[in-house]
C-alpha cells in the first residue's frame, strides 16, 4: 500500500492466523531488490477492545513507533476487508487506542494523540555548524529544520539554501539521526521550506536509514512547530517529496494542541503472496 509515497507491506493476521516473522525475515521483505520492498511491514491482528490491532515494523526489521501514513494505509485495509462499519475506525497500536476514517477521494484521515516534548529554537551542532531546530515527539521523535537556516558553506553567510529539492537530506539526516542528544534511539528529522502558506517537507526516516518520500507524524510534526514558530493557522498543507499533498489539522488552546488529524491519500498498489521458506 502507498500512503502519500510511504510504502508499506500490509499482511493480514486474522486470515493468515499462524504467521510468526522475525525481525531477519521482515528485513528482506522490505528490501527493494530482493524482497517486495517497502519503507516498513504492517500487521493487522484480532483486538478485544477495538476493530483491529496494528504491529508496526520499519524495513530494518524492527518493531517501529507510531506511523501515521501506515496507519491511513491499515484503516484503508481493514475497510476494504470489511473490517469497519461505515468507514469509521477504532484501532489499538502501541497500547494506545486511536481512531480514523475513510473520507472521499481515496483519502484517510488518522486522528492522532496530543504531540509530547514540543521544543523549538534550540541548536543542534551538525554539518559544522550550529542548526537553529525544533523537536516534536508525534508518537515519533522529530526534528524540524527550515532550510533557509542551514549554510551550504559553514564559513559563507550568503550560500544559504533556497531551493528543498537541492537539500542533501540525507547527508544532514543521516548526521542528526544519530546525534548525541537524541542518543540511545535516535530520531527523524524533517527539512521543511515555507511558501505562501504550504510547508514544503522532506524526511529522513530512522528505522528505513534514509528519506522516504512522505512521512505521516514527520508531517505533524512540521506543522506543530511551524504554527508556533511562523504562526500558521490549521489545517496546514504539507507537500510530500512525492508530490502528494498531507493536510494536518488540530485544536491549538494555549500552548497545548488536541485534536489532532492527519489527513493524504491512501491506496492499494498491488496485492500478492510471498513464500516465507523462501526467505
Amino acid at each position: 500500500m502507498s500512503g502519500a509515497g510511504n510504502d508499506f507491506i500490509v499482511i493480514d493476521k486474522i486470515r493468515n492466523k499462524n504467521i510468526t516473522l522475525n525481525s531477519s525475515q521482515i528485513s528482506k521483505i522490505c528490501d527493494r531488490r530482493k524482497g517486495i520492498g517497502a519503507d516498513g511491514l504492517i500487521l493487522l491482528a484480532n483486538s478485544k477492545d477495538s476493530d483491529f490491532l496494528m504491529h508496526y515494523y520499519n524495513a530494518d526489521g524492527l518493531e517501529g513507533t507510531l506511523c501515521g501514513n501506515g496507519a491511513r494505509c491499515a484503516i484503508k485495509f481493514a475497510n476494504d476487508s470489511k473490517m469497519l462499519k461505515s468507514g469509521k475506525a477504532v484501532f489499538e497500536a502501541r497500547s494506545e487506542i486511536y481512531t480514523g476514517e475513510i473520507l472521499k477521494d481515496n483519502l484517510v484521515r488518522f486522528d492522532l494523540l496530543p504531540p509530547k516534548r514540543v521544543k523549538t529554537n534550540f541548536k543542534i551542532k551538525a554539518s559544522s555548524q550550529l542548526l537553529k531546530s525544533s523537536f516534536a515527539d508525534t508518537g515519533s521523535p522529530h526534528v524540524v529544520i527550515e532550510i533557509e537556516d542551514v549554510l551550504a558553506h559553514p564559513k559563507d553567510i550568503n550560500s544559504k539554501y533556497r531551493n528543498i529539492e537541492n537539500f542533501p537530506v540525507t547527508a544532514i539526516g543521516k548526521e542528526i539521526r544519530y546525534h548525541k542528544d537524541f542518543a540511545p534511539e535516535g530520531t527523524n528529522v524533517n527539512f521543511i521550506q515555507i511558501k505562501n502558506g504550504t510547508i514544503y517537507i522532506r524526511t529522513y526516516e530512522r528505522g528505513v536509514e534514509n528519506e522516504t518520500l512522505a512521512c505521516g507524524t514527520g508531517a505533524v510534526a512540521a506543522a506543530i512547530t511551524a504554527n508556533l514558530n511562523k504562526n500558521l493557522s490549521a489545517p496546514i498543507k504539507l507537500v510530500t517529496q512525492s508530490g502528494e499533498i498531507l493536510t494536518v489539522d488540530f485544536q491549538k488552546i494555549g500552548n497545548k494542541f488536541e485534536k489532532v488529524s492527519l489527513v493524504g491519500p491512501a491506496k492499494t498498489v498491488f496485492t500478492g503472496e510471498i513464500d516465507l521458506k523462501e526467505i
